[in-house]
């Protein structure tokens, strides 16, 4: 049963990357394609609208239909609040990054700040140092961004609640460490470092927050690490981790098959098949 402190009308709903395989720490997967492409354009809907109105992009940046759509997104995990009509109230994605190569393999290289002629090395610096750091302790690497709230929730829980969910989704990844690019539109960054996000720093000395004319708001990349939210949210996490790992996950792909499977209907016994041969067919 979910923790009254994690307990919401909401329900929530997982994306896994489009290609690529869904862990096994979740219990309740479905294969629907269709299903998981409209998830994922009503999700770009929401924030298309909301960043729009925000003056974050213009219209033009959006699509036909209203929608934001980002390069990553088909790559990414996408944690989603459905309200009780069934609709997406609030999104946050994690694309994982921990087998690039460098930092110029990263989507954060194209954050302003790694064009400052004054911050651009040492943020460069700080970023490889997290990636190196996540390789050492063998966590998973990426990025979390596309965070967006719809008004009718803006002023509820729901903004702590996808944010917490996305880090309970992380530990069921088997712990992630990365980078977030955050807005100080709304006290998006005051939320995250509140949650237990903090400053990328070079040498003990934290990276200033930056102007971003892409998104014309002043911005901060934050560091995170899912193993150590602030220690008030910590039960939180866990409870959402144990709750996500039996909440939908919408693939877009089809289940792997299995030896016995591909062996069923034939007039072969299983039990005659070498074990060496009895391996997942990708």
């Amino acid at each position: 049963m979910m923790n009254s402190r994690i307990r919401t009308r909401n329900q929530y709903v997982i994306l896994p990357p489009v290609k690529g395989p869904v862990s096994e720490a979740f219990r309740n997967v479905h294969y629907d394609g269709k299903r998981h492409g409209n998830l994922l354009a009503e999700m770009q809907r929401l924030r298309g609208g909301i960043y729009a109105a925000d003056g974050a992009i213009r219209p033009e940046d959006l699509t036909a239909d209203g929608r934001h759509k980002s390069p990553v997104d088909e790559l990414s995990w996408h944690v989603l609040a459905l309200n009780d009509q069934g609709k997406v109230c609030a999104c946050l994605r994690y694309l994982e990054e921990k087998h690039v190569k460098s930092f110029n393999d990263l989507r954060v290289r194209h954050a302003a700040l790694a064009r400052s002629p004054v911050l651009g090395q040492r943020f460069r610096t700080a970023v490889e140092r997290e990636l190196e750091r996540s390789r050492q302790m063998k966590i998973g690497f990426g990025e979390v961004g596309g965070w967006a709230v719809s008004e009718e929730c803006r002023w509820s829980l729901e903004p702590l609640r996808i944010v917490l969910a996305t880090f309970g989704v992380l530990e069921l990844l088997g712990r992630c460490a990365g980078v977030a690019t955050a807005t100080m539109r709304h006290n998006s960054a005051t939320i995250l470092r509140k949650i237990g996000l903090s400053s990328l720093q070079v040498d003990g000395v934290d990276l200033p927050p930056y102007y971003d004319p892409q998104y014309c708001c002043d911005m901060e990349v934050l560091r995170f690490d899912s193993r150590h939210p602030n220690p008030k949210y910590r039960d939180w996490v866990d409870e959402f981790a144990y709750s996500l790992s039996s909440a939908p996950v919408i693939s877009a792909g089809r289940p792997r098959a299995n030896m016995q499977d591909v062996l069923r209907g034939f007039d072969v016994p299983v039990g005659s098949v070498p074990q060496a041969a009895m391996v997942p067919v990708h």
